[in-house]
């Protein structure tokens, strides 16, 4: 079925089945099921009381449980602008984020935080109802917020179920951050467009233990998440079906996945599509099909191209010049590069964008992040690439000091999530590769630290 707005998705199956488990919660003796029929009361309660705030902008402090999910899904109904924000966020990044995005009021499952927070909010938005903003990569002020809708987000669910179709038997478990537009779409809403059970995990301290917990028949994971899983071999034996998303994965992580007896799909997709607009469902994981609302070509380049009308971002909040420059004439020029083979599939072949995505999912922006590390440490002859899952700083220097370096970074790293923070540090006596125009030569730089290495 194909909805437009959250409650009513939820309403649609209160009536059809209205005793099936809609979410899978915690409880004193096992998982507890709060029924369709029973979220779609909870929903009417919990918009009455958002609209009873008076506000205009709610800020989300995402923390994956059931009040979290309640309040961001019954939002859009009590004429409320949604924020999601990580739960681990920094309080000074989580302050700036709050005065960017307009937010005048904030839900939190921490009250004493919430009330730290609550001097950084603003006068509210006129004209921000139904947007729902998530954050493309970042925990700065720079960082820009794609603005969704509950229509685009639904619609999105909806290809993702064409693609792979969920049984209202299904479980689905949700362990990914609902602040990320992955873990919102893949994690939570494929489940309820189905029909199917959601069960609300219990945050990274029971990544090893939720699918003995909650036994699902599917997940949603980010490669970093996938690979936990597999080492430790945490699946359960009613566990059929993984989608993988949000970053690169390695083959022989899918292969080890299906050698357990799963089957893996991998999935394509930006922030400003509302998530998914390519799945692979048979043969080659990377070789995947056109989701059906959507349409992607190649430009000269071989850069992907996308024109989604039911599920694109009506733009970046507050930032014209930067939609503009990305979105035109309803066609999304995303930065990625790919090919089709001769069955019409997509395959991912390189990132034009000077961006790294972390194996949790997440981006990290280069020359952004670069800047605050060469205003730290007085130099601009250092660059940052991925190594070894994590950020890493390639510095030039004639009497290279880790400590000192370290030092001077520190308060730039303690405002970033951990995830995110420079991971190995290498130095070199020589000029830092960059072309005519002073762009950095990142692909020479990545084979200065392999040479160094062997």
């Amino acid at each position: 079925m194909r909805f437009q707005g959250f409650h009513e998705m939820i309403a649609y199956y209160a009536r059809v089945t209205p005793d099936a488990p809609a979410l899978l919660r915690p409880g004193k003796e096992g998982p507890e099921a709060l029924s369709y029929a029973g979220l779609d009361a909870a929903l009417t309660r919990r918009a009455g009381e958002l609209k009873a705030l008076n506000k205009t902008c709610l800020a989300v402090f995402s923390d994956g449980s059931e009040e979290c999910v309640l309040t961001v899904l019954a939002a859009p109904e009590a004429g409320l602008q949604t924020v999601m924000l990580d739960d681990s966020l920094p309080d000074e990044t989580a302050a700036m984020l709050l005065r960017y995005t307009d937010a005048d009021c904030i839900w939190s499952a921490d009250g004493e935080r919430e009330e730290e927070l609550r001097p950084f909010l603003t006068g509210g938005v006129i004209d921000g109802a139904g947007k729902i903003l998530f954050f493309t990569s970042g925990t700065t002020e720079q960082s820009k917020a794609v603005v969704l809708t509950e229509s685009s987000l639904c619609s999105s669910a909806w290809n993702g179920g064409c693609m792979l179709p969920l049984a209202r038997e299904d479980t689905l478990l949700c362990m990914l951050p609902l602040a990320h537009v992955f873990g919102f779409v893949c994690g939570l809403l494929w489940g309820l467009s189905c029909g199917a059970a959601v069960a609300l995990g219990r945050g990274v301290r029971h990544y090893g233990d939720d699918c003995a917990y909650y036994r699902p028949t599917a997940l949603s994971a980010v490669p970093l998440l996938l690979g936990f899983l597999v080492t430790r071999r945490l699946f359960n034996s009613e566990l059929r079906l993984v989608l993988v998303g949000a970053g690169d994965c390695p083959a022989q992580l899918i292969q080890a996945a299906e050698a357990a007896g799963l089957r893996v799909s991998f999935g394509y997709g930006l922030t400003e599509t509302s998530s998914g607009v390519a799945i692979s469902t048979r043969g080659d994981h990377f070789a995947m099909e056109i989701c059906p609302d959507d349409e992607i070509t190649l430009a000269g380049d071989g850069e992907i191209l996308v024109r989604a009308p039911t599920c694109m971002m009506q733009g970046y909040y507050k930032r014209e010049a930067d939609t503009l420059a990305v979105l035109r004439d309803g066609v999304l020029h995303t930065g990625d590069l790919g090919s089709f083979d001769e069955d019409g599939r997509l395959h991912i072949t390189g990132r034009k964008k000077d961006m790294l995505v972390l194996p949790d999912g997440t981006k990290l922006f280069l020359p952004e992040y670069e800047a605050g590390l060469a205003a730290a440490l007085g130099t601009g002859e250092l660059a940052v690439f991925l190594d070894k899952g994590v950020p890493a700083l390639l510095l030039r220097s004639e009497s290279p000091d880790e400590a000192a370096v370290r030092e001077k970074i520190r308060p730039l790293m303690d405002a970033q999530p951990r995830g995110r923070q420079i991971g190995h540090i290498y130095f070199t006596e020589k000029e830092l590769p960059r072309t005519a125009t002073g762009k950095l030569r990142r692909w020479e730089i990545e084979k200065m630290i392999k040479e160094k290495e062997q």
